[in-house]
């Protein structure tokens, strides 16, 4: 049964089907890397208003202060695209922990979106809550933007399964 999960649902917009299995996991991942953020990539079927998770992809954090912020190495990036490729799905979008933050993009994480389109999960653990956002082009729309390029993350309806 799919059910949407009003604590972290938007009114409108993107859409991304989390199944709870993988809900689980990545909370016991943010909850086992405390006090650091993990991270990790979202395999499965992308479009640029309906995603659907089939499966995560964990990465380590490689960030010089990964209590603060969260970096995957390019290679071992490259190497887990190259696997969800293999398997027929496409990327999804990506997941990280904000361990002692609320579960909406920082500064940096909006400074350091590089995927349009694609969505970035915030599981939050003070108190633990998970927050779904889209990585967009500027249009004017509003949004968390980032001054640098003019993009901005987008609130996403996150659906459970």
């Amino acid at each position: 049964m799919t059910e949407l999960d009003d604590s972290v649902a938007g009114a409108d917009g993107p859409t991304l089907i989390l199944p709870r299995s993988i809900r689980e996991v990545i909370v016991a991942r943010a909850r086992e890397g405390h006090p650091e953020e993990i991270c990790g990539i979202f395999g499965g079927e992308y479009g640029p208003e309906r995603s659907h998770v089939r499966s995560q992809y964990p990465a380590e954090n490689v960030a010089e202060t990964p209590r603060t912020r969260y970096r995957i190495d390019p290679e071992a990036q490259l190497e887990r695209f190259e696997r969800l490729e293999a398997r027929g799905e496409e990327i999804v979008g990506f997941y990280h922990s904000h361990p002692q933050g609320p579960p909406r993009p920082s500064e940096t994480d909006v400074a350091s979106a590089t995927w349009p389109d694609r969505s970035y999960v915030i599981v939050s653990l003070a108190p633990l809550e998970i927050g779904s956002w889209r990585w967009r082009s500027s249009d004017g729309e509003a949004g968390i933007e980032n001054a640098t390029d003019g993009g901005r993350f987008e609130r996403e309806r996150l659906v459970l399964e």
